[in-house]
């Protein structure tokens, strides 16, 4: 597999490239430090299967516009986009493979697969999410914490979505409240509580470093060799 990161100077860009080695063919970040080009057109088109995106939600156009152009994959691994960004990426899904996801952790996969399991048993119960992070993140809640919800309404398709929760009223039963905290250093940690009035089933997953998102967004860059076009996501990638 050949690959192209763009945001390869940010934290996990690097953590990205070091796994990969010689795969790397091509390398974009809007710093250009490190003698690394700032844009695609600086770049020039490369021969790679996949464009591995770590950079910012507002550069997924260039990023999907590229993978196009030499006919590669592209996996976002980019958070906080905009109904017409991800508009943008389910439209360009269908010329090209592209994995989206908005937690590239394996372990997320399996808590977003349990949680829609235990919720489906309890479906009376009242469930919230809590996640928390470091004290630089910048969108709330967490595309985490909306991928979890998604999973849930699964199950639970009258459910509505309730961030921070705040005033007076009363809880309403579709609802699945979404906490989000700040603080410190967390890297990330995700809980969905599942209470039923008489017992309370708490799923948690911590990440202990960034080094599993990297991981997992180098596993669905392998996992997207010889795909078809289409969107593809982390379900897609554990049931494989």
């Amino acid at each position: 597999m050949k690959a192209v990161i763009c945001g390869a100077n940010g934290a996990m860009g690097k953590l990205i490239d070091g796994i990969l080695g010689d795969a790397v063919v091509g390398r974009v970040s809007i710093d250009g430090e490190n003698g690394v080009p700032k844009t695609f057109e600086e770049l020039g088109k490369v021969d790679a299967d996949v464009v591995i995106d770590f950079s910012h939600h507002t550069a997924v156009e260039q990023v999907l516009a590229y993978a196009k152009s030499i006919g590669s994959a592209a996996v976002i691994g980019t958070t906080g986009h905009t109904a017409e960004e991800k508009a943008m990426i389910y439209a360009a899904a269908e010329e090209i493979p592209v994995f989206y996801s908005g937690n590239m952790s394996l372990g997320i996969a399996v808590l977003c697969r349990l949680a829609k399991q235990a919720a489906a048993c309890f479906p009376e119960a009242d469930i919230e999410i809590v996640e928390i992070h470091h004290n630089r993140k910048v969108d709330a809640p967490s595309g985490t914490a909306h991928m979890l919800f998604n999973a849930l309404r699964q199950v639970r398709p009258d459910a509505v979505e309730y961030c921070g929760r705040a005033g007076e009223g009363k809880r309403k039963k579709n609802e699945i409240g979404i906490a989000s905290l700040r603080m410190g250093s967390v890297v990330g940690v995700h809980e969905v509580h599942i209470h039923t009035g008489s017992q309370c089933l708490t799923l948690r997953h911590e990440a202990v470093t960034r080094d599993m998102l990297a991981e997992g967004a180098v596993d669905a860059a392998r996992f997207m060799e010889g795909k078809s076009k289409g969107l593809y996501n982390m379900e897609d990638l554990l049931g494989s």
